[in-house]
């Protein structure tokens, strides 16, 4: 397998093993990819680390041999494989974090973008360099990089094909952290660790009226919002919170 999915306590962890083409997303990665996707769906697991293995890269893009010579009804068929799986991930019910230890371009980066977070390690590298081989991105990377740092920026990045280190990609908001402190899987698990317990519910709804903020107007934004801070206040985990505000203790959630 070219990826291995386990889950360590209250986190899954999806590791990309092909570090002898730094871990390359080929069409069988990505398949499966898809597969321990659903595995971790099925799983008690509060939340979703990835990471790359090796030292040297997180995944340095697509398989480049792979792409040669393809007619252009299976081009469009790889680009909706991949998009279909990111996709997957991004819309998790849980928080995923991609830790960005060395190489993350092209397809690699547009896996980290699919994350809910991203931490970068000072040997972070990242792009989306399609535009030095006459391509441009086809996994996401178009729409949720401008999302995430400006559209400005994100044509810049994406007309230039060029490299962002750890500091500017914090610095732009592309990286949420930058951390050296252990192992890719302990960087992540620490980023995580303080959204563990809480309700996977209110976790939920708030990441949906968030990420939809940019993709609506204010006035439908807060109709959004009004929704679904409703549904979360009529869930049992927001009237134990209540409950255990009132009574001065911490509360027991059970993601219902």
């Amino acid at each position: 397998m070219t990826i291995a999915m386990n889950v360590v306590g209250k986190l899954a962890h999806i590791e990309l093993r092909r570090p002898e083409a730094l871990n390359a997303l080929s069409f069988q990665i990505l398949r499966d990819l898809d597969e321990a996707l659903c595995a971790v769906e099925r799983s008690d697991a509060r939340g979703l680390v990835v990471t790359g293995s090796g030292e040297k890269a997180f995944c340095a893009g697509a398989d480049i041999a792979e792409l040669i010579g393809r007619p252009l009804m299976a081009e469009l068929e790889g680009a909706e494989l991949g998009q279909a799986v990111f996709q997957k991930l991004a819309c998790l019910k849980i928080p995923s974090v991609a830790v960005i230890q060395g190489y993350a371009f092209g397809g690699g980066l547009e896996l980290a973008l699919a994350c809910t977070f991203r931490v970068a390690t000072e040997k972070a590298r990242m792009g989306l360099p399609e535009v030095k081989l006459g391509l441009i991105p086809g996994y996401g990377g178009t729409q949720r990089l401008p999302r995430l740092v400006g559209e400005g920026r994100a044509l810049e990045m994406i007309l230039s094909g060029r490299t962002v280190y750890a500091d500017e990609g914090e610095r732009i908001g592309l990286v949420n952290r930058v951390d050296n402190e252990g192992t890719p899987f302990e960087i992540g698990e620490r980023f995580l660790e303080p959204m563990l317990k809480h309700s996977l519910c209110a976790l939920y709804f708030a990441r949906e009226a968030v990420q939809r903020a940019g993709q609506t107007t204010l006035a439908d934004g807060l109709r959004i919002e009004r929704d679904l801070s409703s549904l979360a206040y009529r869930s049992e985990d927001a009237a134990e919170g209540l409950r255990a505000f009132l009574d001065k203790r911490a509360p027991v959630f059970k993601d219902c």
